[in-house]
């Protein structure tokens, strides 16, 4: 499986952008996902997951009530809608499997968001 992550830019706080992350291969739908960050300097960090075929969807705290993860296993895609951006919210964002080590899937060249103050 290839993931390619789309969708990202430079917006200032308070902006939205709606990240894409389109995979290949036939089992993608019956997998969990999940959207990851990496900040400058700071390690990798789960963001948002969602379970397989229209089960539950999970958020790190500090995103929680403005980032929305939803995927359409039709296109083999999930989806970050990201509402209320915070300049703190800018980093590289990946999407994988549920776990990050060791990782479902290799890494994807990720998309890059950055919010201004």
């Amino acid at each position: 499986v290839q993931l390619v992550e789309s969708g990202g830019g430079s917006v200032q706080a308070g902006g939205s952008l709606r990240l894409s992350c389109a995979a290949s291969g036939s089992s993608f739908s019956i997998k969990a996902m999940a959207w990851y960050r990496q900040a400058p300097g700071r390690q990798r960090e789960l963001v948002a997951s969602i379970a397989s075929k229209g089960g539950g969807t999970g958020y790190a705290a500090s995103v929680k009530g403005r980032f929305t993860i939803s995927r359409d296993d039709a296109k083999n895609t999930i989806y970050l809608q990201m509402n209320s951006l915070k300049p703190e919210d800018t980093a590289v964002y990946y999407c994988n499997g549920p776990n990050m080590n060791p990782a479902l899937y290799s890494w994807g060249q990720g998309t890059q968001v950055t919010v201004s103050s």
